[in-house]
């Protein structure tokens, strides 16, 4: 399983006023499983249910607030 971090800085917010990841296919593949993790203050993670759009050659990733954490996914 590859894996790929983000910080809260990396969100954007959106016109949803839901905060966004944006990655495209070519970063992640096309099928992959998907699993957002967000990280704890003690360093450990947890898994999120986050909601997950594609449109076209893009992924979004929306959560109400901006967090660290990490993306992993399937090479």
């Amino acid at each position: 399983m590859l894996h790929k971090n983000f910080t809260k800085a990396d969100f954007v917010l959106n016109s949803e006023n839901q905060y966004q990841l944006e990655f495209t296919i070519d970063e992640i593949g096309q099928g992959s499983n998907l699993t957002i993790e967000r990280k704890k203050e003690n360093g450990e993670f947890e898994t999120v249910q986050a909601n997950i759009s594609r449109l076209n050659d893009h992924i979004f990733i929306k959560w109400s607030e901006p967090f660290d954490g990490r993306l992993i996914f399937e090479s």
